[in-house]
């Protein structure tokens, strides 16, 4: 059986990716950053989305010595020219909670009309060390002034998606997961991985 890691130890991700891969858990199995002994502290020093998810892979397959997928995802605000970007989870300083990192947005933002924004979210697949695909997913929507919702984490409290009036923090799990920029992406490595096991008797990246 196909064993695959996830190349990160936070629990928020780690549960989307397993409910994502859940129709292929009969074929392979999803094991975490925790469970890999000494694992390394990979530094992401990309300048993208796709570079840093990228180096997180490759690094991670070469340390594991199986195949691994990163993401990195984060929210680009237009009237901020793309901030926070690949900044978000440090934005408001490396040990920084969700609600500063909020509070921080939220005060850049302040008096602003135009308040469009994306959540962007790049997973890169790789086997020995060697790149093999990245996956896109992006869901547009509006940063609104005050948080709401107690679901989910990072900026969700303040981010309604584009067809909705809720943030994904008041939508919660059983619609976020479907229709998020992390969906999204996932949806295309799963369907990558699907194909990629339903074609080979003995799983092997090329």
């Amino acid at each position: 059986m196909l064993q695959i890691l996830a190349a990160t130890s936070n629990k928020h991700k780690v549960e989307e990716f397993k409910a994502a891969f859940a129709p292929l858990l009969s074929k392979m199995t999803i094991l975490t950053a925790d469970e890999i002994h000494g694992y390394p502290d990979i530094e992401e020093n990309g300048t993208s989305f796709e570079e840093n998810a990228d180096i997180k892979a490759r690094e991670a397959s070469a340390y594991a010595d199986m195949p691994a997928f990163a993401d990195d995802s984060g929210l680009e605000v237009a009237v901020l020219n793309g901030a926070p970007g690949i900044f978000s989870a440090r934005y408001a300083g490396d040990h920084a909670s969700d609600a500063e990192r909020i509070r921080k947005l939220l005060e850049e933002m302040k008096g602003k009309t135009n308040r469009r924004a994306r959540f962007v979210c790049v997973i890169a697949l790789a086997y020995r060390g060697n790149s093999v695909k990245t996956f896109r997913g992006e869901v547009n929507g509006t940063i609104i002034e005050e948080p709401r919702g107690n679901h989910g984490f990072g900026y969700d409290p303040v981010f309604i998606p584009d067809g909705y009036d809720k943030t994904f923090g008041e939508l919660g799990p059983e619609i976020k997961d479907k229709i998020s920029h992390r969906a999204k992406a996932l949806e295309k490595i799963v369907a990558f991985i699907k194909e990629e096991l339903d074609s080979m008797d003995d799983f092997e990246f090329e």
